[in-house]
């Protein structure tokens, strides 16, 4: 007897270190001070020097039950986007710059080729925010996971001048709300997902004239990743007083996540297009619209809360980004709520 038998096969994880290494080496930056296969990652603080009161900001998350997308599709190049941005996008609306991630794979077998696939999303989220991917593991686990199926899940660290911190603590009666378009569903709601349509390869292979391309590809769209933009928007002298990435919980429970106590967020529901995915998702199960709004990103994956003198500038730096904005609501005096209307 030995480990193989056992059904943990060495070898095969040193292939896939190998196979992802071409993958990696696409996200190094110069603080980087390690290579990968070793038994931690090095980062350099040199990217602190120039701040008044350095301050680190962390997000882990991973892909959820969209996996199961990917494991009927047998499409494991985007999730890894997902597993990322789930990270980054956290850290980006506390107006942090991400540095570096680590990702964390488990899978009932090792199979060296689909591994690489996996970190090829993740290091292509990591090239869109700007993060070193700087370690990981991947863990076969045999008995634990069928041999098919992997879950996924990350850690991102970033840093921010405490003075750039983005708190909601300047938030006043009058400011605008500025949201950034979503790809769709992105990651979160999929349990849901999983019940409205089947999850069949015929039914994610079939195609919709309302979407423009089949479910699964509508359904299997990365998440969008926004630290650029967020970045484009503080270059262009925009002080973001809030800030809400729209994940699970949707409208409902993230917005207020952003305020202080002595306002509410006013979201119009009619002021940017709803994507063709969310209106199928409702009609075919027969979901309410508050429903909707408190599970789903809805088209709008992150909301920015500016002066509005800054609106214009704001717009401006988001298209700048290759990011598309929309007006979306205002902040007014009242409860710590959010208001859809």
């Amino acid at each position: 007897m030995d480990y193989k038998n056992a059904g943990v096969d060495i070898e095969a994880g040193y292939k896939s270190v190998e196979l992802m290494k071409e993958h990696i080496k696409k996200t190094m930056r110069p603080e980087v001070l390690t290579n990968i296969g070793g038994f931690s990652g090095a980062f350099s603080m040199d990217a602190f020097k120039n701040m008044e009161k350095p301050t680190l900001v962390s997000g882990t998350d991973g892909v959820g039950t969209k996996l199961k997308l990917a494991f009927i599709m047998d499409k494991h190049d985007t999730v890894g986007i997902d597993c990322v941005a789930m990270c980054v996008n956290d850290i980006a609306c506390a107006g942090g710059e991400p540095l570096f991630f680590l990702d964390y794979i488990a899978c009932g077998k090792n199979y060296p080729e689909k591994i690489a696939e996996i970190v090829k999303g993740v290091a292509a989220g990591c090239e869109q925010s700007n993060a070193a991917l700087i370690g990981g593991e991947t863990a076969e686990m045999p008995g634990f996971y069928p041999e098919d199926e992997y879950d996924l899940a990350g850690f991102a660290v970033g840093v921010v001048d405490e003075k750039d911190l983005i708190t909601g603590k300047e938030l006043k009666d009058g400011d605008v709300l500025v949201g950034m378009a979503s790809s769709g569903v992105h990651s979160n709601g999929f349990s849901l997902v999983r019940k409205v349509f089947d999850m069949t390869k015929e039914s994610l292979d079939t195609y919709y004239d309302e979407l423009g391309k089949t479910l699964g590809e509508a359904l299997i769209a990365p998440t969008k990743i926004y630290v650029k933009a967020l970045r484009s928007v503080k270059e262009a002298g925009v002080r973001i007083k809030g800030c809400s990435h729209i994940t699970g919980g949707g409208f409902y429970e993230n917005v207020p996540r952003m305020l202080k106590d002595g306002v509410c967020a006013v979201i119009e529901k009619d002021s940017y297009p709803i994507p063709p995915i969310f209106t199928l998702m409702a009609k075919k199960g027969e979901i309410d619209a508050k429903m909707m709004y408190n599970t789903y990103n809805m088209g709008i994956g992150m909301v920015m809360a500016v002066d509005e003198a800054d609106v214009e500038k704001t717009m401006e730096a988001v298209k700048a980004a290759g990011e598309t904005p929309y007006v979306i609501g205002r902040i007014e005096a009242g409860d710590k709520d959010v208001k859809l209307v």
